[in-house]
């Protein structure tokens, strides 16, 4: 009876236990680090969406506010960490070929080049290659889920970049 009771008492106050979890970076970048800028991404990529470079550009301010403890800087150019980049591949390519040399798969396959500039503690430059993919069945329609799959594309390219941020301290 007395294990019994210790157990009891153990598992309420172990269960009253106020627990904080957050993915917001809370101190892994330099102290200096207050805010970052971002120039909208230029494409050269063939077949890229005119809106596309929007797009990443806006969903990487967002990832970077919300995952780190930076703050955006408006003027493009200033901050502690100034980003870059050109969208250099866009490109949709079959794969999974079946017997009768038809693809069952498609690939949606987008490559970005960053260039992330450093100016304290130190000045540095960050280069970054990136390319992520999200395959579609073949008899869908690229226009009718293009949208879910950027979505998706973009939330890898804006963690490389976060990660090769974060991965460099």
């Amino acid at each position: 009876m007395r294990i019994w009771s210790l157990f009891l008492v153990a598992v309420l106050f172990t269960g009253c236990k106020s627990v904080s979890i957050s993915l917001k970076d809370k101190g892994s970048t330099p102290e200096e680090w207050k805010s970052f800028s971002i120039k909208t991404l230029e494409s050269s990529a063939a077949n890229c969406p005119l809106s596309y470079s929007a797009r990443l550009t806006e969903d990487l301010k967002d990832a970077l506010q919300n995952n780190t403890r930076l703050s955006l800087n408006t003027i493009t150019g200033s901050g502690e960490i100034y980003i870059e980049g050109k969208i250099n591949t866009y490109q949709v390519t079959p794969i999974s070929i079946q017997n009768n040399n038809n693809a069952a798969q498609n690939r949606l396959t987008i490559g970005v080049q960053f260039t992330i500039f450093i100016r304290s503690p130190k000045e540095e430059t960050l280069s970054l290659s990136a390319t992520r993919f999200a395959d579609f069945g073949a008899s869908t329609n690229l226009a009718s889920i293009e949208g879910q799959l950027l979505e998706e594309i973009n939330t890898q390219l804006t963690q490389d970049v976060i990660n090769k941020l974060l991965g460099n301290w």
